[in-house]
């Protein structure tokens, strides 16, 4: 049933396919909404109908080109506030800068929090995001933040296609929690690469905790962004004996060599959600299928609106 007209869903130009997939769940038209772009690079937005009064959600994600993306979003929340929007939350499926959530050394930003008070400055009143590379992100504003999860996406997926002994498989300890619920989930086993970073963007894998020998092999991560750790583990998993491997990500950022790599890699699929929209790469990679999130988060959207609880989807 389409939701009362008070509700106003606008989209950035970073993922408009997502927003129009998210808007068609909803039952309603996206907002109209001018973007435009001076000679220098400054953005100029104008909001094209009234918002007054209004429960306004805005869906951005601050993918690549990052920092237009972010300030697209800013502009776009303060135009929102401006015109006296009652309520506004900012819809972010990929939450950029979200690597950069601790101090590692002396003299380095926090870079997850200032881009929080950003977007909390500029007028969000509530903050939905799809998997935060770090949980504690949620701590790093002093609004609420709805951190949905597209397990229930992927899960799906892997019940229908993989009929196989299964391995789920955590790049790194970081991410060995995330393993956890999907092998227990799916009744797999589970195995951990301990891997070492020498540098940004730079990884070697080290070893294999866990039996992989003759199974179907699953490399869960929350975003794959050069390749370089997906693939040193594919190779990894291969000289352990795995049979086949396959890999999941939510967050297909996919910069730099990434494409080339999972290319010349024994990885035979990267399953990976919309919540940021492929390059001109990606979408010619036949390893790669994209599944959609616009239900996930048309489904979180209509229950904030609601006020209705979120957490129940993942129950």
């Amino acid at each position: 049933m389409p939701l009362e007209p008070e509700m106003k869903l606008f989209g950035g130009t970073s993922n408009p396919t997502l927003t129009v997939e998210v808007c068609d769940y909803l039952g309603v038209v996206p907002g109209k909404i001018t973007n435009k772009t001076f000679s220098d690079g400054e953005t100029s937005i104008e909001i094209e109908e009234n918002v007054r009064g209004r429960d306004v959600f805005i869906l951005q994600s601050t993918c690549t080109p990052v920092n237009d993306n972010i300030m697209q979003l800013l502009i776009i929340m303060d135009a929102l506030k401006r015109a006296s929007a009652k309520r506004i939350t900012a819809v972010i499926p990929y939450y950029g800068y979200g690597r950069q959530d601790r101090k590692v050394k002396p003299r380095v930003p926090i870079s997850a929090k200032l881009v929080a008070d950003l977007i909390t400055v500029a007028g969000a009143d509530r903050v939905v995001s799809i998997d935060l590379h770090a949980g504690q992100i949620q701590g790093y504003f002093n609004i609420p933040v709805d951190n949905i999860f597209a397990a229930p996406i992927l899960l799906n997926f892997m019940r229908s296609s993989i009929q196989n002994d299964l391995v789920i498989v955590s790049p790194d300890a970081g991410g060995v929690e995330r393993a956890r619920a999907f092998a227990k989930r799916l009744n797999a086993s589970l195995a951990i690469i301990d891997k070492r970073r020498e540098a940004p963007n730079v990884a070697e894998a080290m070893n294999i905790i866990g039996e992989v020998q003759g199974m179907t092999a699953i490399i869960l991560d929350d975003m794959v962004d050069t390749a370089g750790t997906l693939t040193q583990a594919a190779e990894a998993l291969k000289s352990r004996g795995a049979s086949s491997i396959d890999a999941c990500c939510t967050h297909p950022v996919l910069s730099g060599p990434a494409i080339e790599r999972i290319e010349a890699s024994p990885i035979d699929s990267l399953v990976v959600a919309n919540t940021i929209p492929l390059n001109g790469k990606a979408k010619k990679c036949n390893k790669i299928t994209v599944l959609s999130v616009a239900e996930l988060v048309g489904e979180t959207i209509k229950r904030i609106y609601n006020s209705n609880s979120v957490s129940t989807l993942f129950v």
